[in-house]
């Protein structure tokens, strides 16, 4: 066998502290060869990032301490001056990141960004360097490449921003690319591209690549071996197969009980619980679907009936509206006591608006929004916040909802006070029964948000929204930013309090397999509309809209059988949802393809 590309051996990092020298990753050792795919997985915390951070020698030197070897074409990279790793970076390894905003210079266009790394590496002068960046621009199927070269970073989509990293990674040619999270920033269709993407440029380049992910999905369709880190330590190494099927560390076992299949609930008629895994022994015990049926008999709890919403856009020395932003469009569907209806699409489809629209965090243009039968757009001063009362928030990310100058315990009492329900101790002592509730302990309740994991932060966002007693939680995103086996968890205790308590949840995601597990109905958005809405067994059982085909076909999913997959799926940007001012939408037919199952047509 020919030698590897990379060859790492008891790669140990360490961070200086206040109480010394703190080793974050220990003894990581495997090899990369020409045209392999190497996936590092792991959860936040693991140590993955780290040690792709240690291989490019990107961390501070004054903060930081490597040691073992990292073998590069017969050099040991930990050995190379810095001057001597300017050479390696960007032109025999390469590396692109998780957020192409951050890494991207917004002063310069994306074309000099590009032709930046050929002049570097590859000696050319600006005529040559542009003529050969617009070539991997168009390999990398940026549309227009002439003039999008002048554009700049602010100028394009998440997903063409990523192209661009890409382009600029692969412009010298380089032997290994390291992707670091490349693809959790982005929606599924443009992540099912950016992977397809990265598999064509491998085969024809004869790349090594090193792929960090926390996705098990995406692992399963990119990787050829992968290995698995936990808290710093490497605890399994094997071909992404084996891995998969016949796991050997408990650890292992447990990240892959934690991930939730697509189709995984066929056959299934209520919302089924993750199963409770225990992520250092591996112990997994499958928990029971949801008891509670919904009585759809009975009047909704909500009903939304035309909603529209719209944001002007200014321009001119006036300021003056110019144009619109059509964010939600014609909205209409019911939701009843202790039901799921899942809100999915990708951003910018205006499923968050839509939420925001109900709880009138922002102000419809026009419809109706009715809870309990109250008109909700009619509310104004006390009778508002009384209706607050009855629908709260859980938002993507708790550290900024939660105030980081209170401590968890104020923060989850404060609701309380607010509304005149409790004061005092009295609000103290429910603090703390609302946190057992959600499984933290009151003995907690003094410590402040930052001395919290994700999950637990949000765990505390929910308690806080329970003290109010609501009859309906809008949840944005609540779970899209945290590890699996810690989204799992807060999925459960969603549904856990949806069962006893009867809570109805506008469940706003674009993750379609958590989705098919814990929501009764769906409802799929598109710039600003709802283009198919049914339960959620005819949805992913039986998608009619083509956009619904789209977003479920690109759900990567976790079975090794899948590594060749290609899903050619059509380069497209999302079309601007920005319309002239006095634009009147056309009018949408709908079509019934089954019980309670419209689809836009």
């Amino acid at each position: 066998m020919t030698a590897p590309i990379l060859s790492v051996r008891n790669l140990t990092t360490a961070f200086r502290t206040e109480e010394g020298w703190r080793e974050v990753v220990r003894n990581i050792g495997f090899d990369i060869h020409a045209g392999e795919t190497v996936a590092v997985v792991g959860e936040s915390g693991s140590g993955k990032s780290v040690t792709s951070l240690s291989i490019m020698r990107l961390l501070d030197p004054h903060q930081s301490r490597i040691s073992g070897q990292v073998m590069v074409q017969g050099r040991n990279l930990l050995d190379l001056t810095e001057r001597q790793m300017q050479d390696v970076r960007g032109n025999e390894i390469a590396m692109i990141f998780q957020e192409p905003m951050t890494s991207l210079n917004p002063a310069y266009t994306v074309g000099r960004q590009i032709a930046e790394v050929l002049i570097r590496h590859k000696a050319m002068d600006k005529a040559q360097a542009r003529t050969a960046a617009i070539a991997i621009m168009e390999r990398v199927r940026i549309p227009n490449p002439d003039r999008r070269f002048d554009q700049y970073p602010h100028e394009f989509s998440g997903g063409m921003r990523q192209r661009v990293m890409i382009a600029m990674a692969l412009a010298a040619r380089p032997k290994l690319l390291i992707a670091d999270e490349p693809t959790t920033a982005l929606d599924v269709t443009i992540q099912g591209q950016i992977l397809d993407l990265i598999k064509e440029l491998q085969a024809e380049y004869g790349m090594a690549v090193l792929f960090i992910t926390h996705d098990m999905g995406v692992v399963a369709e990119i990787a050829d071996r992968t290995v698995v880190m936990f808290r710093g330590d490497q605890v399994e190494t094997g071909s992404t197969d084996h891995v998969f099927r016949r796991a050997d560390h408990p650890y292992s076992r447990a990240l892959l009980a934690a991930v939730p299949a697509l189709g995984a609930m066929e056959g299934q008629g209520q919302p089924l619980r993750f199963p409770r895994v225990d992520m250092a022994s591996g112990a997994i015990a499958p928990l029971p679907p949801m008891a509670r049926p919904v009585d759809r008999s009975a009047a909704p709890l909500l009903s939304v009936r035309n909603l529209v919403t719209r944001f002007d856009v200014k321009a001119g020395l006036l300021n003056r509206p110019v144009s619109a932003v059509h964010a939600v469009e014609g909205v209409s569907f019911d939701l009843w006591a202790g039901e799921t209806l899942a809100l999915v699409g990708e951003s910018g489809c205006g499923k968050s608006t839509t939420g925001r629209s109900i709880m009138r965090l922002v102000e419809p243009r026009s419809g109706a929004i009715t809870l309990q039968g109250q008109d909700v757009l009619a509310l104004k001063g006390a009778q508002m916040q009384a209706m607050r009362r009855d629908i709260q928030m859980i938002f993507q990310d708790p550290f900024s909802s939660l105030n980081p100058r209170m401590t968890v315990g104020q923060a989850v009492a404060e609701p309380l006070v607010k509304h005149g329900i409790a004061r005092g101790k009295a609000a103290r002592a429910r603090a703390g029964e609302l946190l057992d509730q959600v499984g933290l302990s009151p003995a907690m309740m003094d410590r402040y948000p930052h001395e919290f994991s994700g999950g637990q932060r949000q765990r505390v966002a929910i308690a806080r929204v329970l003290g109010l007693e609501p009859k309906l939680i809008v949840a944005d995103e609540s779970v899209s930013a945290l590890d699996v086996s810690i989204k799992a968890q807060v999925c459960n205790l969603l549904m856990d309090l949806q069962e006893r308590l009867g809570i109805s949840l506008l469940f706003i995601s674009h993750d379609m397999a958590v989705v098919e597990r814990i929501s009764h109905r769906v409802a799929v958005m598109y710039l600003g509309e709802i283009v198919e809405i049914g339960s959620r067994e005819a949805v992913f059982g039986n998608p009619q809209h083509a956009y619904t085909q789209k977003l479920i076909a690109a759900v990567p999913v976790p079975d090794p059988d899948r590594r060749l997959l290609r899903r050619n799926t059509p380069i497209d940007e999302l079309k601007s949802p920005v319309h002239p001012l006095g634009y009147t939408p056309p009018r949408r037919e709908w079509r019934n393809v089954g019980q309670d199952h419209l689809v836009m047509v």
